[in-house]
């Protein structure tokens, strides 16, 4: 995973709790923000299903310069 997707994905982490406890007074907070919980959830599956996908190409284009170089 690239540094930059793993800084976005830290901030989605930090926004779950953000989302229910009120950073200001510590106390839980009586309506949670969910755009922010969900929001959080949803940022954190694309970042994820985003990173697999680009593994997936590198790791194509790498078998694929192996078994060219063999010929």
């Amino acid at each position: 995973m690239d540094k930059y997707l793993t800084v976005l994905l830290i901030f989605m982490v930090v926004g779950i709790p953000i989302a229910w406890v009120s950073p200001m007074t510590g106390e839980i907070r009586e309506q949670p923000l969910l755009p922010l919980f969900y929001g959080s959830i949803g940022g954190m599956i694309v970042i994820l299903f985003y990173s697999g996908y680009k593994d997936k190409k590198e790791r194509q284009k790498i078998n694929a310069k192996r078994k060219r170089s063999k010929k």
